[in-house]
């Protein structure tokens, strides 16, 4: 049962430092750039008049 629980530990250590790798890659640079950015670049939302505030209809 421990050399299962060891093989099963080594497989997701080395799945984990694959994504790692993966992410931090020189080939997403351009794509982590762009997702970093994203929250910046939802429109502003709409600013009401105290006119348009009041109306009910």
């Amino acid at each position: 049962m421990a050399v299962l629980n060891a093989i099963a530990t080594l497989l997701v250590m080395i799945t984990f430092l694959g994504i790692v790798w993966w992410a931090f890659s020189r080939g997403r640079a351009d794509a982590n750039r762009e997702a970093a950015m994203l929250p910046f670049a939802l429109p502003d939302e709409p600013v009401m008049n105290k006119k348009e505030g009041m109306n009910h209809e």
